[in-house]
């Protein structure tokens, strides 16, 4: 892991084209700003994970596959 010191409105770039800009800092809460491609998603980590979750239960889950032989022959 890289850790970096930042200021108020100092930013970063990670690899040419997403730059993450500190916009506000108010005690321990740090508010930044991410600027990057529409084809390159950005989640918070928590609702990152619970997105993984949901598609390996989905992946997991056999009923719908079996519902779709019997559409399909």
């Amino acid at each position: 892991m890289l850790a970096l010191s930042r200021k108020k409105n100092e930013a970063l770039i990670i690899n040419n084209n997403v730059e993450v800009t500190v916009l506000e800092i108010k005690g321990d809460q740090v508010k930044i700003g991410i600027s990057a491609p529409k084809e390159i998603p950005v989640y918070r980590k928590e609702v990152y994970l619970q997105i993984q979750n949901a598609n390996k239960e989905a992946a997991s889950d056999l009923s719908g596959l079996e519902a779709l032989k019997g559409v399909f022959g």
